[in-house]
């Protein structure tokens, strides 16, 4: 019935990722055009027994919204959002689209408001995932526009985004079970330190990770993955990083961004391109302002900048971070309606100590 590149990612999402079961909801958001993956996933949770919802959105209308929505009904929640955040449980979510740059002209002020409007939704969904009682998996149907972004033919880029999801492999769920195993010894060492210090060209940074928890990103919520994270202690970061990636949202690009932090705090922001939007972001609450997430990507079959931080935030070597809210299950307390990340090539020059002594050196892991 369908591709069998796609069906096999079906399986891997509602099997493996999500571990759908029988008599439990799925809510699957996406964009028409990536009609073929909805509709594999809707055939395959149902055929578990599951009940499953198909969530739609069309061309255009993310941007007729911004453009023309009131105040009022950019703060409007709607209560079939919060409806599906508090009883699904399950969320897949399939990103395509048609046009990445089309909210490049959309107030980055409105963005922030409507963001705020929703931050009861993040924290119910933060809450649950925590808890146990909420899974959820985001990936990429691979779309002309996401191809163009990347800078590849449809071609190259539907080979990109099968391949470092292992479904080029013929069991990708055991791939990722083999992931999985890997990254759990490596996170064994490094919830036994208190702080990480990057050091390279332009960065000198180091985090508090006293008693916070490392997060294993195998296939369960990203597909593809490769990461582990944590949140740092909220006032201990210190130090300045420089952003060589352009760092994107909601198709805005922000160039060589430069951070200093303060016990935890930005207190020096620049940008050679975009400062206006990292203003606007970091003035969106006082969780903005502070580190919510702090991660290593390790999908090393991932080599290349594509504008998507699904796919760049995992790049083998590399390290991110994300500005607001951080992830209840490492501990972090941090609260924020923004969830940014900014990704760091570390693979030339730069050494991560933790506590004191190298454990990753020009993008490899020395522990």
């Amino acid at each position: 019935m369908f591709d069998p590149r796609i069906e096999k990612l079906a399986k891997v999402m509602i099997h493996y990722s999500v571990r759908l079961k029988k008599g439990e909801w799925a809510v699957v958001y996406g964009s028409a055009n990536a009609e073929e993956l909805l509709k594999a996933l809707a055939v395959e949770a149902l055929k578990i027994g599951a009940h499953v919802t198909l969530r739609t959105h069309l061309a255009d209308a993310s941007y007729l919204f911004f453009r023309y929505a009131s105040p009022r009904q950019l703060r409007f929640l709607p209560p079939t959002d919060l409806l599906e955040v508090e009883k699904a449980d399950a969320l897949i979510f399939v990103r395509g689209g048609w046009n990445m740059k089309e909210m490049t002209d959309v107030d980055a002020r409105k963005m922030a408001e409507y963001q705020c409007a929703r931050k009861e939704l993040l924290q119910i969904r933060l809450k649950r995932e925590a808890e146990g009682k909420l899974r959820w998996v985001l990936t990429n149907f691979p779309t002309d526009a996401l191809a163009q972004e990347a800078a590849m033919s449809r071609v190259e880029y539907e080979e990109f985004v099968f391949k470092a999801g292992m479904l080029d492999k013929p069991d990708p769920i055991k791939e990722w079970q083999k992931v999985s195993q890997r990254q759990r010894r490596l996170i064994a060492k490094l919830n036994r330190l208190n702080t990480i210090r990057i050091v390279g060209k332009d960065t000198d940074i180091t985090f508090g990770v006293r008693g916070r928890k490392w997060a294993n990103c195998d296939g369960h919520n990203n597909l593809p993955d490769g990461e582990v994270f944590t949140g740092p202690e909220e006032d201990r970061t210190e130090g300045v990083i420089r952003y060589t990636f352009p760092v994107i949202y909601q198709g805005k690009e922000v160039e060589n961004i430069r951070l200093v932090f303060q016990k935890g705090k930005v207190v020096e922001a620049s940008a050679d391109k975009g400062e206006d939007i990292l203003r606007t972001m970091l003035a969106t609450d006082e969780g903005a302002k502070r580190v919510g997430e702090l991660a290593f990507g390790t999908n090393y079959s991932i080599q290349r900048f594509t504008k998507d931080i699904l796919f760049d935030e995992k790049i083998g070597g590399t390290m991110h971070v994300a500005l607001g809210t951080g992830y209840p299950k490492t501990g972090s307390k941090n609260r924020s309606v923004i969830h940014w990340d900014m990704v760091c090539d570390t693979r030339q020059g730069f050494t991560v100590y933790g506590d004191g002594k190298p454990i990753m050196k020009n993008g490899r892991f020395l522990i």
